[in-house]
């Protein structure tokens, strides 16, 4: 078919659906979205609580757990070892396919029967690190999310194979490094960005290589550079103590003239390496894959996110996990060997599954299912035989489409849709949502999405952040029995928490990397790393190169690219070739 044009069914924005997406839709045999990238990509996050906790208790052996679910939801709340225990069965809740109601109406009604695991982690394989989410095997980490095989880290995000890390996100194979982001094989990193195989860093941007850096950016296999200029280790080392490093007041004014020397860099128009026909960013090794974000190893993927392990093929609208997919559409924290998915949620080891959450274990043939662990011929948690299954879902599958569920604000949900924002488990502020597409209350409620109030917390703030001792030698060591007041105090769109502790291992971390307390809560200092991330939207633009000793010679290049770097920002921006020239 030819591309055509439609008009998004929530944000009323026009979209383009090309040719070669109607070959994806029609080996998926679904029909062609109304929704437009965007709306999608929202409303999946929309069901991915990543850092909201509540305590509350097991509703099957009544330990207390650390729970992602609000009581207020009325999800029932299983610690892991009930949950994987067989004090339950999932068919217990079976239910018979109804054609006088619309399907997710049904799925809704089975999902609030079903226990749910407390967090979404493998729990066998953490040791001391319960205060998790998204993860596994883990040791002595606290508050880390969406990060695997890791050693003593704390308040980060895509954090694998790194020990001793705070404070960062899209860390890979990474020792001691503080408030920095998609740093790849380093060491002692501090307050820097898109560095690899570098240690004793400060300041820095796009390094790699490099060692004893400071306030640089675009250097390959330097030492001793203090804003790029070069200095002797004597005279370095000198300059160093000079910076005040455990001021906060210190830190927080290099941060801005560091900013300010980046700025004045060209940046290549994309992140990423031995790509073949890709676009978006922080894409890697990957072929024939587009408008996708933090992705490697895909190949003919397309609207994709967070899928950074290996092996992803044919895929559409696939948020989080990977490795080993194919055919996968419209779903999110899924992976590891699966094949023919539609609307999976945390859906591991399976094929031919549509419509369905938690399901692990090689399972197949499922169909609006909650909780399954190894089965096949599954229909809303109801078994049936090969043959009953393959004579209903098709049935079931037409059914949706001429009874679609029309939420409240009067949107259609078909076949092929995603579960539909309003059968969340969550409040849309809860949610990775609200990360990506911010709203305040008014807005959310406005869009038909969920919204909850901040709990009243049962602590008083002992200490507030301009109290606080500018320099780490002036904190006393008991700080760690202090309530700090978070600078936002809640008026931000960061999922603030309006105070935090600092807990003995961070504490004893800032003494020995020399690192002033932090004023945010960890939620704000996420947020705030986040925008040193670029966005998950692309502009057409040309390379502002217009030196006349690059190929393009005397008149200014004119290659034209997708990047992840708006027109309105400051950066400047080069195609592959002009920043190849300028860099190396």
């Amino acid at each position: 078919m030819e591309k055509e044009t439609k008009n998004c069914q929530k944000c009323k924005k026009d979209f383009v659906i090309e040719s070669e997406d109607f070959d994806f839709y029609e080996m998926m045999k679904v029909p062609a979205p109304t929704f437009c990238p965007d709306c999608r990509l929202q409303r999946r996050l929309s069901f991915r609580n990543e850092r909201t906790f509540y305590k509350r208790p097991c509703e099957l052996c009544g330990v207390d757990t650390i729970s992602v679910y609000d009581p207020e939801k009325g999800i029932i709340n299983y610690c892991a070892d009930c949950w994987w225990g067989d004090k339950w069965n999932p068919f217990d809740y079976g239910m018979d396919y109804d054609f006088s109601r619309p399907f997710f109406e049904q799925y809704r009604e089975l999902m609030m029967k079903v226990p749910h695991q407390n967090l979404s982690v493998s729990y066998t394989t953490l040791t001391n690190s319960n205060f998790t989410n998204m993860n596994h095997y883990l040791k002595n980490c606290y508050y880390l999310f969406n990060s695997d095989y890791n050693e003593r880290c704390s308040y980060g995000e895509e954090v694998e194979h790194s020990t001793e890390c705070i404070d960062t996100t899209m860390m890979e194979t990474t020792q001691i490094a503080y408030e920095s982001v998609n740093c790849v094989k380093s060491y002692q990193i501090y307050y820097s960005a898109d560095c690899e195989s570098s240690h004793d860093v400060y300041f820095s941007k796009n390094l790699a290589g490099c060692s004893n850096c400071f306030g640089c950016v675009n250097l390959r296999g330097q030492q001793y550079n203090i804003f790029n200029q070069k200095y002797s280790r004597e005279d370095y080392l000198e300059k160093l103590k000079e910076f005040n490093l455990g001021s906060y007041e210190s830190v927080e004014e290099l941060k801005k003239q560091a900013l300010d020397f980046w700025q004045q860099a060209p940046n290549k128009y994309m992140h990423g390496v031995q790509n073949i026909e890709s676009n978006g960013d922080y894409v890697d090794h990957s072929k024939f894959t587009t408008n996708s974000f933090i992705t490697t190893g895909a190949e003919h993927c397309k609207y994709c996110m967070w899928l950074i392990v290996k092996n992803n093929k044919d895929c559409y609208d696939y948020t989080q996990f990977g490795e080993n997919s194919e055919r996968v559409y419209e779903s999110a924290i899924c992976g590891k060997n699966i094949n023919n998915v539609i609307g999976g949620n945390r859906v591991l080891d399976g094929r031919d599954i549509r419509y369905s959450m938690f399901c692990y274990s090689n399972n197949s043939d499922l169909f609006g299912c909650v909780g399954s662990r190894g089965n096949h011929y599954v229909i809303l948690n109801k078994q049936y035989t090969k043959e009953e299954y393959e004579e209903l879902v098709p049935k079931i599958i037409e059914h949706m489409k001429e009874m679609p569920y029309i939420d409240k604000m009067g949107r259609k949900h078909v076949y092929g849709d995603y579960f539909p924002t309003e059968i969340s488990q969550f409040h849309y502020n809860e949610t990775s949502a609200q990360e990506f597409f911010p709203l305040d209350k008014k807005e959310a409620e406005e869009n038909g999405f969920s919204w909850t109030e901040p709990k009243e917390k049962n602590y008083k703030i002992t200490i507030k952040p301009e109290d606080l001792p500018d320099n780490i030698t002036d904190v006393k060591d008991d700080i760690t029995a202090q309530i700090i007041g978070c600078e936002h105090e809640g008026k931000c769109k960061h999922q603030c928490t309006t105070a935090f502790r600092i807990i003995e291992s961070e504490f004893a971390f800032y003494k020995a990397q020399n690192i002033p307390l932090p004023h945010l809560c960890p939620n704000c200092r996420h947020y705030e790393r986040v925008l040193k991330r670029n966005p998950n939207k692309l502009w057409h633009r040309t390379c502002m190169c217009d030196k006349q000793n690059h190929l393009h010679g005397s008149e200014k290049c004119e290659v034209e690219f997708e990047t992840s770097y708006d027109p309105e920002r400051p950066e400047i921006v080069y195609c592959e070739k002009c920043y190849q020239q300028e860099v190396y």
